[in-house]
């Protein structure tokens, strides 16, 4: 288990795997892209960062809360390897929405934690109509013996339209995620590399005493204005080359945010 409540904000480094097979992007080389994936987890270990989140953003298009047996093995196997190469904790998030296969592949992987999207009320996301499924996967969490990893939630997801519940307050979305057993909660931007609403983070801090996760849009220049209001940061695309989440970590982006991490843990 990851500590996010520890008095020290949490920065968490995303490795984006490359390609699963049978999805449109594959290379036909499954030990690159598990090489590939344990080099970025430790790039990041090495710069500072304190934990990892694996994500298999590369699957695109993706499936409604399904994914294939070949996305779950070479995930299970990339997860496995960055444990044994890094001692961060290090959690998954199995697009789009598969919670459930990213629980499995953490428990036989020893991970730590998922990012569960979808966990509290419907809707229309990029891949169609998504029901929340706080209920399923929280009993699936119990039959695999898996209450040990924890369970970080989107709220409001980015990628997706929220028309259907547009009569909910973040504050309705917060205490339902809440009283549905939440590890976390993640507020995020309306899509990957666009940042949080201030007020919403804001807003989160004061509705819950779960931890705050900021899970899109974090960078060097802007980290220091939501600092006081978070508990962790999840950070991939401001730190790649041009700050595009498939280009590969820019060694002159890590440096400048984990100096601006350093000074901010100094205040």
């Amino acid at each position: 288990m990851i500590n996010l409540k520890n008095g020290r904000k949490t920065i968490i480094g995303m490795v984006h795997t490359s390609a699963s097979p049978g999805t449109p992007n594959y290379s036909g080389n499954p030990a690159a892209i598990i090489e590939k994936a344990v080099a970025e987890a430790k790039q990041y270990e090495e710069a500072g960062f304190n934990a990892i989140l694996i994500e298999n953003m590369h699957d695109i298009p993706y499936l409604n809360r399904e994914v294939g047996p070949e996305v779950v093995a070479i995930l299970s196997a990339v997860a496995t390897n960055i444990k044994q190469h890094v001692k961060v904790p290090v959690g998954i998030q199995v697009l789009a929405g598969a919670n459930k296969a990213a629980l499995a592949i953490a428990l036989a992987s020893g991970l730590d934690f998922i990012r569960a999207e979808g966990f509290v009320f419907g809707h229309m996301a990029d891949e169609g109509w998504m029901n929340s499924d706080a209920g399923e996967l929280l009993r699936y969490r119990k039959q695999i013996g898996a209450d040990h990893i924890q369970v970080f939630t989107d709220i409001m997801k980015k990628h997706s339209s929220h028309q259907m519940t547009a009569d909910l307050q973040l504050t309705d979305w917060i205490e339902a995620a809440s009283f549905f057993k939440s590890d976390g909660i993640i507020i995020t931007g309306s899509s990957t590399g666009k940042e949080a609403d201030h007020a919403q983070v804001e807003q989160a801090n004061k509705t819950t005493q779960l931890p705050i996760l900021i899970g899109s849009g974090i960078n060097a220049n802007n980290i220091e204005t939501y600092w006081p209001f978070a508990d962790a940061f999840i950070i991939g695309s401001s730190i790649k080359e041009d700050g595009i989440w498939y280009n590969a970590i820019c060694p002159k982006r890590l440096n400048e945010l984990i100096q601006k991490v350093a000074h901010l843990n100094n205040l």
